[in-house]
């Protein structure tokens, strides 16, 4: 599968390998010191999630992970995007207290 994924990203001329990691305990090192668009990874099964999708994709909200299961011939792309809600606040020193002391919740507008 590395062949193949090399082969198809070695024809794109927007497209550039910075780094490869044969062990998955390097992957978040890597990560930070290349801080690449895309993550391609091979996968053992696509219907599971890769245990550091979550951290990687929190800390890099900006990349994207392309996870291959070639066992499988599937695939799973993953991306992070940020929900950023708002509320109206009331202009008074209480108004100013009760937004600092509380709790972010799913209520408000929602604005991406």
């Amino acid at each position: 599968m590395r062949e193949l994924v090399l082969a198809v990203i070695a024809d794109q001329p927007d497209i550039e390998v910075i780094g490869e990691v044969q062990d998955e305990n390097d992957l978040a090192e890597a990560v930070e010191e290349a801080q690449p668009d895309i993550l391609i990874l091979a996968l053992d099964d696509a219907d599971k999630r890769v245990a550091q999708c979550g951290f990687l994709l929190g800390r890099y909200p900006r990349m994207k992970i392309l996870a291959l299961a070639p066992e499988q011939n599937r695939g799973m792309f993953y991306w992070a995007t940020v929900d950023v809600r708002t509320k109206p606040l009331e202009s008074s020193e209480a108004g100013i207290l009760n937004a600092l002391r509380e709790r972010p919740s799913l209520v408000g507008t929602a604005h991406t």
